[in-house]
């Protein structure tokens, strides 16, 4: 896909996304997402958060952070938190927004709101909307090297296969599951840990 085309998957996605949270209860805004220390409130807040803050912002959060981008991007999220009320609105409205981080293109935030959305949905026990071909995207970014910035921290030397895409990956023993699955061990998520099977999860435990 070109780059007019993955800003259109972005689109898509966000206000998938926004259409399911429009209807959640404060309980459920409040319930822990698979991000540590976050909430779905919080998730959905740091995906509203880069189409809604400047540059200029975002930069001075680093100075105060001492260059600590996490630091700077926990503290801009929690103002974004308390600055709107329907975020799901925001995600909404602001969906075709053309953000992309520093050294990178438009992959890295489509695979920013595919693998948050996974951190809301699964909590929230909601059906996933991702489209396949969207999944099968992620999963070839999160193999690039510019994925291991911010992303995956680098891969285990193992064999991905997805189960329900024709997707494989990498050399070693295999690791096999759906690919969101995949998509959440990539980046940290252990909880997915238990969808995955193969002698390769060894390797990854």
């Amino acid at each position: 896909m070109d780059d007019e085309q993955l800003f259109a998957e972005i689109a898509d996605e966000r206000r998938r996304l926004a259409d399911q949270l429009s209807g959640l209860t404060d309980e459920q805004w409040a319930t822990p997402s698979l991000c540590a220390g976050w909430t779905c409130r919080d998730v959905v807040a740091h995906l509203v958060m880069p189409l809604v803050v400047s540059t200029p912002t975002i930069v001075l959060a680093m100075i105060r952070s001492f260059g600590d981008f996490d630091k700077a991007n926990v503290a801009v999220t929690a103002k974004v938190a308390q600055r709107y009320d329907d975020l799901a609105a925001v995600l909404r409205d602001k969906a075709d927004k053309r953000f992309t981080p520093p050294g990178n293109g438009p992959l890295a935030p489509l695979s920013d709101i595919v693998i948050h959305g996974a951190d809301i949905r699964r909590p929230l026990g909601l059906p996933s909307t991702t489209d396949p071909a969207r999944r099968r995207t992620v999963l070839d970014f999160l193999v690039t090297p510019k994925a291991s910035r911010g992303f995956t921290d680098g891969l285990a030397p193992v064999r991905w296969v997805a189960t329900d895409l024709d997707w494989t990956f990498g050399d070693g023993p295999e690791v096999r599951g759906p690919a969101e699955s995949l998509m959440l061990v990539m980046t940290g998520r252990g909880i997915a840990m238990a969808d995955l099977t193969g002698d390769g999860v060894a390797t990854l435990t």
